[in-house]
């Protein structure tokens, strides 16, 4: 009968968009970048991010481990121009809008530590502008072909772009406390070594001027007095 009819071609419909959006969800750039890496003392590291004009890029680093958990940092523009300086700092956050395409230099500076290497984890998310809106029109233009007009199509991909990238930031908070662990785990293990060599100086010490005392006083008493008759 029609209802059948109808109610098959809904759900065929339906099938459509959510195979759609999966599509569209799956196939996005990845647009998140982390890594972890070993400053050698006295060195500068250099790394290259490409952006385009229209986008946002957040940074952020973290010094884990090595003596005095202290680097420079400084972001430099595709002309050169540097946009952040930073001198011993172990942790920072930063929101750059891009003004120009091309590869960004995030570079870390150790070169004030001569003898100490830094163990340093940062991550770049890169924010598109563009590239949010451009996916959406894509499936929307699908699925609006078949006349689907009553699922409210635009407040759906709206939902779908905020909790996306609810997630990206999820994971980005995830990863910096995941560093936040790392190094306290480090600063830990740092303090039990020191209060353990100190303990075992301080006992040998002790050990030390109790031997010496008992072998004092022993001498004091071990003299005998001989008498003459």
């Amino acid at each position: 009968g029609i209802l059948p009819r109808v109610f098959e071609r809904g759900l065929c419909v339906m099938a459509c968009f959510i195979v759609t959006v999966g599509l569209t969800l799956g196939f996005r750039p990845k647009q998140h970048m982390e890594f972890t890496f070993i400053l050698p003392a006295a060195s500068t590291e250099c790394f290259y991010q490409t952006t385009s004009r229209n986008s946002s890029m957040e940074i952020e680093y973290q010094v884990i481990a090595g003596s005095g958990l202290h680097v420079g940092f400084a972001l430099i523009s595709p002309t050169g121009h540097r946009v952040i300086s930073e001198f011993r700092n172990s942790d920072g956050i930063h929101t750059v809008d891009a003004a120009e395409d091309g590869d960004y230099r995030l570079c870390f500076d150790n070169s004030f530590s001569k003898l100490s290497e830094k163990m340093v984890f940062f991550e770049v998310i890169i924010n598109s502008r563009s590239h949010v809106g451009g996916d959406g029109d894509e499936w929307v233009n699908t699925v609006v072909s078949d006349s689907v007009v009553e699922y409210k199509l635009e407040e759906i991909r709206t939902r779908m772009d905020t909790v996306y990238w609810h997630l990206e930031k999820s994971h980005q908070v995830q990863t910096v406390l995941r560093a936040f662990e790392a190094r306290d785990r480090y600063l830990l293990e740092d303090n039990l070594w020191s209060v353990s060599f100190w303990s075992c100086i301080n006992l040998m010490v002790m050990l030390t001027v109790a031997v010496t005392q008992i072998y004092t006083l022993r001498r004091l008493f071990d003299h005998t007095k001989r008498v003459c008759t």
